[in-house]
């Protein structure tokens, strides 16, 4: 079936939101009078969320009221300051001017909260250009649950067969293909040390997102 649309994943695929992740992390510290936590700390477990980021970055139990306390601190202060150093993907600008001038639709599968997605994407000028964003307060079961994925193509009136769904995290990938949807890994993205995405099943991986061009020259003359 030909090709008709690409959802991308947000965080560490479409954009780079872990310079976000990253100063609300160091302003947390710097509160608290501690010294800034080494980067990778925090971009290595940004796939993990907010717990995960506050875990590897404070000395603290996560079954402790002071670990809420603290995780409860970084969403406020996130929501505040979501969308102020992140950044569409070298790359990804053009490919997104490549997908629109050859008559596709494109558009945003994530498991953040719509109170962070939706005015990211409003902010860097995206929300007009974007066909559909579903996050995980529009379904019951987030990925790697297919899905996000059907409500998407139910939301753009398309089969499945005929999107790209593109991920940076073993969960995108078989939330794509659980959907029955063509999938692409990329490896540039929020991966974690030791994983590899040319294990998780995707029709293809890709280093930049301009491989991803040829992906979609090679889909658009599938019939």
């Amino acid at each position: 079936m030909r090709l008709r649309a690409v959802l991308f994943d947000m965080d560490g695929t479409l954009l780079d939101t872990a310079p976000d992740f990253i100063a609300v992390i160091q302003a947390m510290r710097h509160a608290r009078g501690l010294p800034p936590v080494a980067e990778a700390r925090v971009r290595d477990v940004v796939s993990g969320g907010a717990r995960a980021m506050v875990l590897n970055a404070f000395d603290v139990a996560p079954d402790s009221a002071e670990f809420e306390a603290l995780r409860l601190e970084f969403l406020d202060r996130y929501q505040e300051h979501c969308a102020v150093y992140s950044r569409l993907y070298d790359g990804m600008e053009q490919l997104l001017v490549d997908i629109e001038k050859a008559g596709l639709i494109w558009g945003v599968v994530t498991n953040k909260p719509v109170r962070f997605a939706e005015p990211i994407m409003q902010r860097l000028g995206l929300a007009e250009r974007s066909s559909v964003l579903v996050c995980p307060d529009h379904v019951t079961r987030s990925k790697p649950d297919p899905e996000p994925m059907l409500l998407a193509c139910d939301k753009l009136s398309l089969e499945p067969a005929s999107v790209l769904f593109v991920g940076d995290d073993l969960r995108d990938i078989e939330s794509g293909r659980a959907a029955g949807s063509r999938t692409a890994a990329v490896r540039y993205g929020y991966i974690h040390p030791g994983d590899d995405p040319s294990h998780w099943g995707a029709d293809v991986v890709v280093s930049h997102p301009q491989e991803l061009r040829s992906v979609l020259d090679h889909a658009l003359c599938r019939c």
